[in-house]
């Protein structure tokens, strides 16, 4: 095993660099973006973007040190440095307490942590509702046939339960 090991880190300029994550893009705090970000994976922003984000299907992290300003359209989203702009999720948006968020949301859930800072119109999706099922359904009636009314119990409708 020790010298699997050793050879495996054989003191490269190349092991001290840390492994890319897979499935996910960062944009580092050095690096300023003016436009449309487009993709199909996970995107870390540490850095400075202003324009538009799409990552429909996937996760997007304003990280701490990130400063946003876009119309984001994202899975889910979580925000734990500066964003303003408009996000629209599919799924959950989460405001940790470093975050600093100004804009408007639209998700089928949010998160928000005591102490983050948030100045937000919110808009929570809602699963199509089932229809319920109906003791007595309203049919066309000919002049012939006997009226039903519906069942009665202890007083109450049966529509009211």
């Amino acid at each position: 095993m020790l010298k699997k090991s050793k050879k495996f880190n054989t003191g490269t300029a190349s092991s001290h660099v840390p492994a890319p994550v897979e499935g996910k893009t960062i944009i580092g705090e050095q690096i300023i973006i003016d436009g449309a970000i487009r993709g199909k994976e996970d995107l870390l922003i540490e850095g400075s973007v202003k324009g538009r984000i799409e990552v429909e299907t996937h996760h997007l992290t304003v990280g701490p040190r990130g400063q946003v300003e876009a119309e984001i359209q994202a899975a889910n989203v979580t925000i734990s440095g500066r964003l303003v702009g408009n996000i629209n999720a599919a799924g959950k948006v989460e405001i940790t307490k470093e975050a600093d968020f100004n804009g408007e949301i639209t998700a089928k859930s949010i998160s928000v942590e005591d102490g983050a800072y948030l100045k937000a119109v919110i808009e929570l999706k809602r699963e199509p509702h089932k229809q319920p099922v109906s003791v007595v359904k309203p049919e066309e009636k000919s002049a012939s046939e006997p009226v039903k009314e519906p069942l009665t119990l202890a007083g109450k409708s049966s529509k009211g339960n």
